[in-house]
C-alpha cells in the first residue's frame, strides 16, 4: 500500500512484569456450545507462577523482513495487472497496552476467507469457488504510536459442523507479537452490523457484552477513500507491564 505508517523508531521495549489477567474478562475454556472446547479445555484448575524471562522477553522484527505488498491482500497473491475479487476494506487501529500507552514495532498478522467465505486450505471443502488472485494472508509492523493498517477484501460468512446449521459471520483472524511471549495475542475481528454475530457459538463464549463489542469492527468514514474502499477500526489492547519505582517516581514518568 502506498499509505502505510511509517516504521517505528522507539528505543528498546520495556522489560517490567506484566499486570496479572484479569480472568473475568475472558471467555471460560469449556462452552459445550462450541463442541471442540469440550475436548481441548483444560481438566485441571490453573497453577499461577511470576513472570520470568520467558514472559517478559520475546521476539523482535525488523521491517527489512516484510515484502512491499505484505499487507495490501487484494495484490499480494494476484497475478501481474490481476487483483483479488470482492468488497474492497481497510483495517486499520492501534496496538495499546493496558496503560493505554502505544507498542511500537508490533508484528500483527491477518488471516481469513475470501470473499465467498474460503479459506485457501487443502481441507476447506466449502462449495465457495477459490479466488485465484485471493491469498487470504498478510502481515505488517506497527509504527512509533502503535498503528497499524492493511488492504483486503471482505470476508464471506461460511458454515461449519459444530451443530446443524451453524455460520462464521464475517471475521478476520489476527496475531500480534507484542515486545514478549506475555504479550503474544490471538484473536478475531468481527465487522459492525453482522446479524451473524449473535448466532455464533463462538462469539456466544464471550460473556460480558462489553469484552464481545470490543471485538467488532465499526465502520470509519474517516479513513475510507471514496470511490475506492470503506474503512473499518480495530484497536487492539495487549498486557500492560507494572512499573518500577525508582527513588521517587515511576520508572519512565
Amino acid at each position: 500500500m502506498s499509505d502505510t505508517a511509517k516504521p517505528a523508531t522507539q528505543g528498546a521495549p520495556e522489560t517490567g512484569a506484566f499486570f496479572a489477567r484479569d480472568l473475568d474478562w475472558h471467555p471460560p475454556a469449556l462452552t459445550p456450545g462450541y463442541k471442540t472446547s469440550i475436548l481441548r479445555s483444560p481438566q485441571k484448575a490453573r497453577i499461577s507462577f511470576d513472570n520470568s524471562m520467558s514472559e517478559t522477553t520475546g521476539p523482535v522484527f525488523g521491517h527489512d523482513m516484510l515484502g512491499e505488498l505484505d499487507n495490501d491482500l487484494i495484490l499480494n497473491f494476484a497475478q501481474p495487472g490481476e487483483s483479488a475479487i470482492g468488497e474492497r476494506i481497510i483495517v486499520h487501529g492501534r496496538v495499546l497496552d493496558e496503560r493505554g500507552r502505544p507498542v511500537p514495532g508490533v508484528l500483527v498478522e491477518f488471516w481469513q476467507a475470501n470473499a465467498g467465505g474460503r479459506y485457501r486450505h487443502v481441507k476447506d471443502s466449502y462449495f465457495a469457488p477459490l479466488d485465484p488472485n485471493f491469498g487470504g494472508c498478510g502481515r505488517t509492523l506497527t509504527d512509533d504510536e502503535g498503528r497499524y493498517q492493511f488492504l483486503t477484501i471482505r470476508p464471506g460468512a461460511y458454515p461449519w459442523p459444530n451443530r446443524g446449521n451453524d455460520w462464521r459471520p464475517m471475521h478476520i483472524h489476527v496475531s500480534v507479537f507484542g515486545h514478549s511471549f506475555g504479550q503474544r495475542l490471538i484473536t478475531q475481528l468481527y465487522f459492525e452490523g453482522d446479524p451473524l454475530i449473535a448466532h455464533c457459538p463462538i462469539a456466544a463464549t464471550v460473556k460480558d457484552r462489553s469484552a464481545l463489542d470490543r471485538l467488532v469492527a465499526p465502520l470509519d468514514f474517516s479513513m475510507s477513500r471514496p470511490l475506492d474502499y470503506l474503512a473499518y477500526k480495530f484497536d487492539i489492547v495487549l498486557r500492560g507491564r507494572r512499573q518500577t519505582m525508582f527513588e521517587n517516581k515511576l520508572e519512565g514518568m
